[in-house]
């Protein structure tokens, strides 16, 4: 495979810049990254920009907090703050629509953006998305892992190796030293630590927040018509597999794979499958 040359910007939406990567050509394909410490667009989806580029204009933004985009996000409602921005991006690249891919909290952000601009969206992939029935049970342990990493004795190399290999895939041997390093390093950007993007609600107002982070239960899921592939780890320990079949029976065009011997980050463990599905969807040619 011929690694495409990748261009880098910055666009500005509402007052903050939004680091943007790009590489590619064809139908518009924006891959939303998660929300993990130390986390960014192009690290995220590493071993997946090359081969959608072949089919795609592939657009790989860093959310709001992490990587190269400026820093804080609106605690007292995230998902909307999120879809908000990459809307923005959406306006500032001159795109009326485009499909969206999202791991976890970027298929949150994916998710909240398809309920509130559906025009905007023509299909999405959905791997372990956030905000799938969060206020009915209590947070997974990589979920705490996730949202501690940044109280307590604040941030480690060896919390942060803990989450990767012990939560985040189902085979923690496999991810290089590097890949964890490269997160320590860029989990512990003083402006983050200062104010880390994904967090605990908390406050008179945390119930509101969660509620508002709970997808089951916005009525508008279940009338949202956008074509989605939701692809789950079976041994996810982050999102609980069992969001996925609650999606597909909610939303009336959804299709849904649950992938064995894998953790929360499918586009990263299973990549040639992930490409391949991917693409397939994205093109129509599974429909």
């Amino acid at each position: 495979m011929t690694r495409a040359v990748m261009t880098e910007h910055t666009v500005t939406v509402g007052g903050k810049d939004i680091f943007v990567a790009e590489t590619g050509e064809g139908p518009a394909v924006l891959l939303l990254h998660g929300g993990g410490p130390g986390a960014s667009g192009v690290s995220n989806y590493s071993r997946n920009i090359d081969a959608l580029a072949e089919h795609f204009r592939v657009i790989v933004p860093d959310l709001p907090g992490y990587g190269r985009s400026s820093k804080g996000v609106d605690q007292s409602d995230p998902f909307g703050f999120l879809a908000d921005n990459i809307c923005g991006v959406l306006d500032r690249l001159d795109l009326d629509r485009a499909h969206l891919v999202g791991n976890s909290y970027g298929g949150a952000c994916a998710l909240r953006l398809a309920l509130d601009s559906p025009d905007r969206v023509e299909r999405m992939v959905l791997m372990g998305p956030g905000g799938i029935g969060t206020t009915r049970a209590l947070p997974t342990p990589g979920l705490q892992s996730l949202l501690s990493y940044y109280t307590g004795d604040g941030p480690s190399r060896e919390k942060l190796e803990t989450f990767v290999r012990k939560y985040l895939v189902f085979d923690g041997a496999t991810v290089p030293a590097e890949v964890i390093e490269d997160r320590y390093q860029a989990s512990i950007d003083p402006d983050v630590v200062a104010d880390p993007p994904l967090r605990r609600p908390s406050g008179p107002a945390a119930l509101r927040t969660l509620w508002r982070m709970d997808f089951t239960r916005d009525h508008r899921v279940r009338r949202l018509t956008t074509p989605t592939l939701v692809i789950w780890g079976a041994d996810d320990k982050v999102n609980r597999p069992s969001g996925g079949p609650m999606l597909a029976k909610a939303m009336p065009n959804c299709d849904l794979l649950l992938t064995a011997n894998t953790g929360h980050w499918v586009q990263w463990e299973r990549a040639d499958f992930f490409n391949a599905v991917t693409t397939a969807f994205l093109t129509g040619s599974t429909r």
